[in-house]
């Protein structure tokens, strides 16, 4: 029986897993990047930065991370539209997975946009520096709600500037999208047990807005993204 949507359901995710193999996980990171741009997860992230811009005197350069980046499709993405508008960023993105990191720089390199990744267990250390934008998605679902706590106090630690966070809104649409998404973009049949598993153990909006607040992060918004997700924005004063 399908559990209920009322509260979280967590299961082991299998991209998750220590032993999975190196073929498997990139196979499902291709996948995930044929999710990620049917999303539009490089607008998710984009459109707060470029609407700020708009409002203040562009910095001379931008540091951004992506914390838990896997592909490095969002990050990359982000940067390219940031160099479209004439902005230098210097582009970072992190994960636990050594496979995630490797591909991540692959693809960088493929798409012609100079990255540097790094491994990096956000949940066992602070993060080494400060970025002035940080951004993390579709991570949080995969944590209990002290460790989602525990990820998001470091993240806005580490930012100097703007903190985005993104990811999947937990509901009876969304798991219907998952559903069916998985399985039109993409072959992985890792990716079709986790998207329907990822909204199952997600974070509904009003959820995540409490989580901000247990986190003591000032002024954080949660708004509804497409498709049945959320984003939680969070500037420092300059």
């Amino acid at each position: 029986m399908t559990p209920p949507l009322t509260t979280r359901h967590r299961e082991p995710e299998l991209m998750d897993q220590p032993d999975l193999a190196p073929h498997l996980h990139t196979d499902a990171l291709r996948g995930l990047e044929r999710i990620n741009a049917a999303s539009t997860a490089v607008a998710a992230v984009w459109q707060p930065i470029y609407g700020r811009l708009l409002r203040r005197a562009a910095p001379a350069s931008l540091s951004v991370l992506d914390v838990a980046c896997g592909a490095g499709d969002t990050i990359t993405g982000v940067a390219r539209r940031a160099q479209a508008c004439g902005l230098d960023v210097g582009v970072h993105g992190c994960d636990v997975s050594a496979t995630a990191v490797a591909y991540a720089g692959q693809r960088s390199a493929e798409r012609q946009v100079h990255g540097h990744f790094f491994q990096h267990d956000v949940l066992a250390r602070d993060l080494p520096q400060r970025y002035d934008v940080l951004t993390c998605s579709l991570f949080l679902h995969h944590l209990d709600d002290d460790a989602a706590v525990t990820v998001l106090t470091r993240l806005y630690a580490a930012t100097r500037w703007l903190l985005i966070v993104c990811d999947l809104h937990r509901c009876r649409r969304g798991l219907t999208l998952a559903w069916l998404g998985t399985r039109l973009l993409s072959r992985s049949a890792i990716v079709h047990v986790d998207g329907p598993r990822s909204v199952r153990a997600a974070f509904t909006r009003t959820e995540a807005a409490r989580l901000a607040v247990r986190a003591r992060i000032p002024a954080a918004t949660v708004e509804p993204i497409w498709p049945c997700r959320w984003r939680l924005v969070a500037e420092r004063a300059s």
